[in-house]
């Protein structure tokens, strides 16, 4: 049984959850105990990070490696495609979202709530996410083609931190610059029904975040 510990909110988790859609797996989903951060849920977390997965007593505390573990365990459908270089190309686009653009637009975050926005700082947050995503870019083109409606690993975090800048950019007014590659890739992704599927029910709980911390 696949137990996963997660927050409605987390992107990390959505992003998960994206792969789990795809292979068609069965999971369930239970809050940190006694809530993240807690002393409860640090002793089966050490590292207290979510999602979290506990796989018939194997835990595992980082999105990452939960996402290449179940691509062991579960291979159907294969989340890295054939050969060295199309392997590389995706695991490629897994570290650039996960240190490079999520915390681009992380940096946000602090900013939402009206009392503590920072022209300075909004307007530095827009030139380097705009900058990251003209790297994106740059990257997918160097990204084999793949079949129509198949997923990597290096796709899942994506599409989530799209719809965040999206979501930021229209509440902040950052005027974040999304090269034209960018944006096809993300229709290419939204045409996936995990994806697609994932960001429908992810939505609202981002909207709500937003909205709350918005009208603090």
């Amino acid at each position: 049984m696949l137990t996963v510990y997660t927050s409605p909110v987390s992107l990390y988790c959505a992003k998960l959850r994206i792969l789990m859609r795809y292979k068609g797996l069965d999971w369930r989903e239970v809050a940190a105990p006694g809530g993240h951060g807690s002393e409860a849920y640090l002793r089966l977390v050490p590292t207290g990070t979510l999602p979290a997965l506990d796989h018939d007593g194997v835990m595992i505390g980082d999105s990452e490696a939960i996402m290449e573990y179940l691509d062991e365990v579960f291979p159907a459908p294969p989340m890295l495609p054939g050969g060295a270089v199309a392997r590389v190309r995706a695991r490629e686009l897994a570290r650039f979202h996960d240190t490079r653009l999520e915390p681009a637009v992380r940096v946000l975050f602090a900013q939402v709530a009206p009392a503590a926005r920072d022209a300075a700082v909004l307007a530095s947050a827009a030139q380097a996410i705009s900058a990251r995503l003209s790297q994106l870019a740059a990257l997918l083109a160097s990204v084999p083609d793949a079949d129509p409606g198949t997923l990597t690993l290096g796709d899942c975090g994506l599409p989530v931190s799209f719809a965040w800048i999206d979501a930021l950019d229209a509440l902040l007014g950052l005027g974040v610059a999304w090269p034209d590659a960018v944006r096809a890739y993300e229709r290419h992704l939204h045409a996936i029904p995990a994806v697609r599927d994932e960001l429908v029910a992810y939505r609202p709980a981002m909207t709500e975040w937003l909205e709350t911390r918005s009208t603090a």
